[in-house]
């Protein structure tokens, strides 16, 4: 097949791109940034130079599927960016990619979209789980706003599907690359001693729903996916601390409460004084890391055949050898 990825050099898909070639698909990829395209054509992809806001103005070539994976992403920052580059050049990249002939779009949603405003724990949820176009975080709703134009886009000849993973982890996350600085400084604390459940999906896992989606599953779905495995919040960092030699043992701890205002404290800060990046604490972090959330992705298993192969053991046998190399 001939297919385009978006955020080719991102965590996930700069490990989707090779297993594609791989398999002998034909692969192009949205850049918008002179400095990606060596990146890019070393994995085995043709670079395509356009960015999600200018996705209106892209002319493709004639493609079979796309896999769109690029997205903002942060915990804080204006809104309005967000939604112009998660709902707006979505939309963009629904009508260019159908106008290139592309019978297949498999959008990475995101697991949080059924998160609530109020940090209500969530249990094993399904599908059937209302999401939250309007959530105080911008990347959820926004994310949760781009799904519902990707499903809705749905028809004969065009199948849309969105997959829905949790936390993503793998060698080179962001997450476990900030870790050792965040724990030794002192800026890591638990939430409720991180105690509670959690889902999580290893990069490799996703890419495997991906495959499975190319291939198969019924258009204008949504799929929740997730490791076979489960464990504590408490347990995930523990394992990742542990891989680079570090305790967790003497770790704070405070109720989500406390953590929700401070995160709303310093997001008005860091908005007050127009600070860059993301604050040490933010609201939409705390809601998405500090209360209990699994998810039932049943549907995937039955529907799209995903099995979730990379085990918890094997996936932190990955990130060993990374920090090995180090």
């Amino acid at each position: 097949m001939k297919v385009l990825v978006t955020g080719g050099t991102g965590l996930l898909g700069s490990r989707l791109i090779p297993q594609l070639v791989g398999e002998g698909h034909q692969i192009f990829a949205l850049t918008r940034s002179a400095s990606s395209r060596p990146r890019l054509e070393a994995m085995g992809a043709t670079p395509v130079n356009a960015d999600l806001e200018s996705a209106a103005q892209l002319a493709l070539p004639t493609i079979d599927a796309v896999v769109h994976a690029a997205a903002l992403f942060r915990f804080s920052g204006p809104r309005a960016p967000f939604f112009r580059t998660n709902v707006d050049g979505t939309a963009a990249l629904l009508k260019v990619a159908e106008a290139a002939g592309a019978k297949t779009f498999v959008y990475i949603s995101a697991a949080g979209i059924i998160m609530d405003d109020r940090g209500t724990p969530i249990r094993n949820a399904d599908e059937s789980a209302p999401t939250f176009p309007n959530h105080f975080s911008a990347y959820l709703a926004s994310k949760a706003q781009a799904e519902a134009l990707v499903l809705a886009a749905d028809r004969s000849g065009f199948r849309t599907i969105a997959l829905r993973p949790p936390a993503i982890w793998g060698p080179g996350d962001p997450f476990s690359r900030a870790l050792p600085e965040a724990i030794r400084s002192g800026q890591f604390a638990f939430i409720d001693r991180g105690d509670y459940a959690v889902s999580t999906c290893h990069v490799d896992n996703v890419i495997e729903a991906i495959r499975c989606a190319l291939d198969r599953g019924g258009g204008g779905r949504a799929f929740f996916i997730r490791d076979q495995d489960g464990l504590t919040f408490r347990e995930f960092i523990a394992s990742l601390a542990d891989l680079q030699g570090l305790s967790i043992a003497r770790l704070r701890s405070m109720p989500y409460w406390l953590a929700s205002a401070m995160g709303r404290l310093f997001d008005t800060i860091w908005t007050i004084m127009r600070k860059e990046g993301d604050p040490p604490i933010s609201r939409s972090l705390m809601r998405m890391i500090g209360r209990e959330f699994t998810i039932d992705d049943a549907d995937a298993r039955r529907e799209l055949g995903y099995v979730g192969r990379v085990s918890r053991a094997d996936g932190l046998r990955s990130y060993g050898e990374l920090f090995v190399r180090r």
